[in-house]
């Protein structure tokens, strides 16, 4: 892709940053954000003179839709996320993941975007038990009230809206589903980036549970790949597709003890009780985004975590980021 005006909400993030390092040199990008979290700032290409930063946020729906005018591609990535985020504010977390994406949307069909609008979901859709799950399958809300379930529901929410615009509006919506995306840049919370933090400063590892909950890993370069065929790929619009690697499949127990043996790390690893509901199984079904996007994960669990623990073992020695 190029000479394209690429607009992306949350681009100050970990997956927004990489998408960004992909497309900088070939095309004009501006990153609309609040800078809640912030890979971009210490990144190579924050200078690009193709970059554009804007710091808004998306519940300001006439300074979003201002900034995006122009736009040809947008990516609405922003969203509150993380668990401990979520069960705090779960407010906030219903306004910017519901209001943030109907704004994102209106915003995108008045400024007459015609290539691709990405919608950034979440896997946590099929509920707790999230065996092999296909697009086609039954989604799940949870029972109300329960703070794990609040971040599903908003971001169900925004995926329903999404594909209402593209039936009503033929605004070229694509519905991105992630599994478990970690790798270099990610500066946020969670179960990854947490146990290669502490198992390269062979600090003890806490996880919340018996740690027999199941999880597919996703690379970002591997999600990046796809995103991009999501972006480009004409047979996408109107789709909804999980993206992760059904290969990568450990419990989180067996997670952390593989960081520990792939780093030649001598981190202990402590239980604690849950910090809320949890997700038992959490596998995609890959066939869709491989039948029409061509997309196949490359890199293996053993080879993401040494690529991200030589990512994150600079960035402690250099404290570059607060990681």
């Amino acid at each position: 892709m190029k000479n394209k005006n690429i607009f992306i909400t949350g681009g100050a993030g970990f997956i927004s940053s990489a998408l960004i390092e992909r497309l900088i040199d070939d095309n004009k990008i501006t990153v609309y954000d609040n800078f809640t979290r912030d890979t971009l700032s210490n990144s190579s290409f924050a200078k690009h003179p193709n970059l554009k930063v804007v710091k808004g946020d998306v519940l300001d729906y006439v300074g979003l839709e201002s900034a995006m005018k122009g736009a040809d591609v947008v990516v609405h990535a922003a969203a509150i996320l993380g668990i401990d985020n979520v069960v705090q504010n779960p407010v906030l977390t219903m306004r910017v993941n519901m209001l943030g994406s109907a704004y994102c949307l209106e915003a995108a069909k008045n400024n007459g975007v015609k290539d691709r609008y990405i919608d950034f979901s979440t896997s946590e859709v099929f509920g707790p038990m999230a065996f092999r799950v296909n697009e086609d399958m039954q989604t799940i809300a949870g029972s109300a009230g329960e703070g794990r379930w609040t971040y599903a529901v908003s971001k169900m929410a925004g995926e329903h809206l999404a594909h209402a615009y593209f039936k009503q509006f033929k605004l070229p919506v694509v519905t991105v589903r992630p599994f478990n995306v970690y790798g270099p840049g990610q500066t946020m919370e969670g179960a990854m980036h947490m146990f290669i933090k502490k198992a390269l400063q062979n600090e003890d590892i806490t996880i919340h549970g018996d740690g027999a909950q199941i999880r597919a890993w996703c690379y970002v370069d591997d999600f990046i790949d796809c995103l991009m065929q999501c972006i480009e790929n004409p047979a996408a619009v109107g789709s909804s597709f999980n993206i992760g690697n059904a290969r990568a499949v450990i419990t989180i127990l067996g997670l952390a003890q593989t960081v520990c043996r792939t780093l030649g790390s001598t981190s202990k690893i402590n239980h604690v009780p849950p910090l809320s509901a949890d997700i038992a199984i959490r596998i995609p079904s890959v066939d869709k985004s491989e039948e029409i996007l061509g997309f196949k994960a490359k890199v293996d669990l053993e080879e993401g975590i040494q690529n991200t623990a030589k990512w994150m073992q600079e960035q402690i020695t250099n404290k570059s980021i607060a990681l």
